[in-house]
């Protein structure tokens, strides 16, 4: 391209020393003047486009399926309770075992090409995590839960102990007739409110109880 404009300039130099008539002169010379300023200015190399990274989106993980182990024999100690599950095959480095102090939840992957899944959403009593295990045998497993507090397990899952009272039976058994007394005022019509409204005037005076016929 340096090398075209040199040659224009060069050509019309030439032109403008033979050339006579004011016009063609003044054009020439307005000529000349562009391919100076042209020469002048240095040539800015063309960019190539900036490519646009495309996102690499995150390969999604399948989702893992599970069949539950429902079938287990179970004891314990003052100490100890320990869960038995028959499930041949297992590698002790593909269990996941996560302990709570009342729960329990143990994964087993590639067992024959099955998942297996045990757990307890909600045990008897609390135990302490960071001493449970599980223990791998050739044709089973074995939970091993260490309990927070020494004493018998009645059941593996937690059961509401039925043996506390029960805080209605403590309350005042005259409160429900105080109650349903207050509904049938509050409900009823005109000739029933005149009647328990009275009836509470004259236990007020001492002339009647209120709750007579409903003891």
């Amino acid at each position: 391209m340096a090398n075209e404009s040199a040659l224009d300039l060069e050509e019309l130099r030439h032109l403008q020393s033979i050339a006579k008539r004011p016009r063609v002169v003044s054009l020439i010379n307005a000529e000349i003047s562009n391919l100076e300023k042209e020469a002048a200015v240095p040539a800015v190399p063309s960019q190539a486009p900036t490519p646009i990274p495309t996102p690499v989106k995150a390969p999604v993980a399948p989702a893992v399926n599970y069949s539950a182990l429902s079938t287990f024999s179970w004891d314990q100690d003052g100490d100890k309770v320990k869960i038995y599950i028959s499930l041949p095959g297992v590698d002790k480095e593909k269990l996941d075992a996560d302990f709570k102090p009342m729960s329990v939840d143990v994964k087993f992957h590639g067992v024959d090409g099955k998942n297996y899944r045990f757990t307890i959403p909600k045990l008897h009593k609390e135990i302490v995590p960071e001493n449970c295990k599980v223990i791998v045998k050739p044709t089973r497993v074995i939970i091993s839960l260490l309990k927070a507090s020494k004493g018998n397990w009645l059941d593996l899952n937690y059961k509401e102990d039925k043996s506390k009272p029960s805080m209605d039976k403590e309350k005042d058994p005259m409160s429900g007739i105080m109650d349903l007394m207050k509904n049938m005022y509050e409900e009823g019509d005109e000739e029933m409110k005149k009647t328990i409204a009275k009836a509470w005037t004259d236990a007020r005076t001492g002339k009647s109880d209120p709750m007579k016929g409903y003891r």
